[in-house]
């Protein structure tokens, strides 16, 4: 299925280095400021171990990870709500986000300066939050504007509705986004048609210097301090550090350069898989001598509705799904194994499936 991140941000403050990190895409990063007048697209492996320890069993002639589409965007300015900068284009460009990983600068460095003359992660969030804030703001107005002539013909749901968006309205007059809005899970269908901006889930990353990626310093303590009560994950990762990583083709020489910075791994994987978790994502997998690949589909979908991931034909012409688990497989050994162990299973259309299974659909159309 496809699934987008987008790569937030005030200018200068590394986006396009943990981009580049990221993806098999390159980009060119400045020290100017509204330098960059589009959104760069890559496509990022996620990591994911199993698929080699299947593969050790299998040896099939190719294995393919599941993927997620990296969107870096233009850094953002004060103003941009207005058309500042390449504001309007920004703020768009969101809007088709599934998620949001916002990067704030936590380092020191006199060759790059700041748009703002100094380094503050918090308030670099905070002008990203308002001009986030002011766009979500407008189109609530907007749907409230719709719905109140509803209301004035007899709609009962457009009045529930005009009182869930009042809640929202207010709460951007306060300065909060749409995902804290004391607003129920139901009641939140209301804004579905809207794509607001501030209702998207989102990863903070606090960009440092090398002799931070482990402990942070003093501008990642005040940043997390900031954060706390908004229940998101805050993730302390060195882009210039990432960069001499990724530029290494030989796994060996990954494998030295973490170990001689004290990481297990890089910290963009940790990234990926956060962008997975926050949006209830997982893995299946199919397997054969030819191929091994990852799927991702959404926690709790049916076997039928994993199938359509695949293709559209198999979801329609759905009979039923041969299912190990992952576990099972690696414990085992190989798919004779489970069978013998009973450990491989039947099952229809109600499964629901779990991450790490390995799948055969079975269809016919």
């Amino acid at each position: 299925m496809a699934l987008n991140c987008g790569i937030i941000g005030v200018t200068n403050i590394g986006k396009t280095t943990i981009f580049n990190c990221i993806s098999n895409t390159k980009a060119e990063a400045s020290n100017f400021a509204f330098s960059a007048t589009k959104s760069n697209i890559g496509k990022v492996d996620v990591p994911d171990s199993r698929l080699t320890k299947i593969d050790s069993f299998i040896n099939s002639e190719k294995v393919v990870p599941a993927t997620v589409e990296i969107i870096d965007l233009p850094g953002l300015t004060k103003g941009a709500n207005q058309g500042e900068g390449v504001g309007n284009k920004f703020l768009a460009d969101i809007q088709q986000m599934d998620a949001l990983i916002h990067v704030v600068r936590c380092f020191d460095d006199n060759s790059l300066p700041h748009i703002d003359g100094s380094v503050d992660p918090v308030r670099d969030k905070e002008i990203v939050d308002l001009e986030l804030q002011i766009r979500d703001l407008d189109l609530v107005e907007r749907k409230i504007q719709r719905l109140e002539k509803l209301v004035n013909i007899g709609d009962k749901n457009a009045k529930k509705g005009v009182d869930v968006l009042t809640i929202y309205k207010n709460h951007f007059e306060d300065f909060q986004s749409a995902r804290t809005a004391p607003v129920s899970e139901d009641d939140r269908k209301y804004i579905e048609d809207i794509y607001l901006l501030t209702a998207k889930p989102v990863i903070y990353v606090c960009n440092v210097d090398e002799k931070s990626v482990l402990s942070g310093n003093n501008y990642t303590q005040v940043f997390q301090d900031s954060v706390k009560e908004e229940d998101a994950e805050v993730l302390i990762i060195a882009g210039a550090l990432e960069a001499d990583i990724a530029e290494l083709e030989d796994e060996e020489d990954r494998i030295a350069f973490l170990e001689d910075a004290n990481l297990s791994e890089p910290g963009v994987n940790k990234l990926i898989q956060s962008a997975y978790k926050i949006l209830n994502l997982q893995s299946f997998f199919t397997i054969g001598p030819k191929e091994i690949k990852a799927w991702t589909i959404k926690i709790g979908m049916t076997a039928p509705q994993a199938s359509g991931v695949i293709h559209s034909d198999l979801e329609r012409g759905f009979i039923r799904v041969e299912v190990m688990r992952y576990d099972d497989f690696i414990a085992l050994g190989s798919e004779q194994a489970c069978k013998d162990a009973g450990k491989f299973h039947v099952e229809g259309k109600n499964y629901i499936v779990g991450d790490g299974d390995i799948l055969h659909i079975r269809f016919n159309i």
